[in-house]
C-alpha cells in the first residue's frame, strides 16, 4: 500500500495538525518507510509461532499486600494541603 501526500495531509487534518509542505514530504517517506518494513514481516511464515500476550513472557508479578505511605508521608512534597488532602486549583470555571 502506498501513501501519498494526501493521505498524509488527510491524516494531519484529522488530527487538527498543521504541516509545512516539507514536514508532509518528511512524514509521507517516513510513513512509507514504516509501511514496508511491515510489508516485510507481513510476507513471513507464522504459523509455527505461539502468539504472546508479552513480548518477554509473563511480566506479571505475584500480587501481594505491602505496607503503603502514610497519609502525612504522601503529603509530604504537596505544594498546597488541606485536611489531609492534596489541595489543587480549581480549574473549572
Amino acid at each position: 500500500m502506498a501513501i501519498t501526500k494526501q493521505d498524509v495531509l488527510h491524516v494531519a487534518d484529522l488530527a487538527r495538525l498543521e504541516l509545512t509542505p516539507e514536514e508532509s514530504d518528511l512524514y509521507t517517506g517516513q510513513l512509507q518507510r514504516i509501511l514496508g518494513h511491515m510489508e516485510k514481516l507481513s510476507a513471513l511464515d507464522t504459523s509455527g509461532v505461539r502468539a504472546l500476550s508479552f513480548a518477554a513472557g509473563s511480566m506479571l508479578r505475584e500480587d501481594k499486600a505491602r505496607p503503603s505511605l502514610s497519609q502525612d508521608d504522601a503529603l509530604r512534597n504537596a505544594p498546597l494541603s488541606a485536611k489531609g488532602c492534596f489541595s489543587v486549583p480549581k480549574i473549572i470555571e
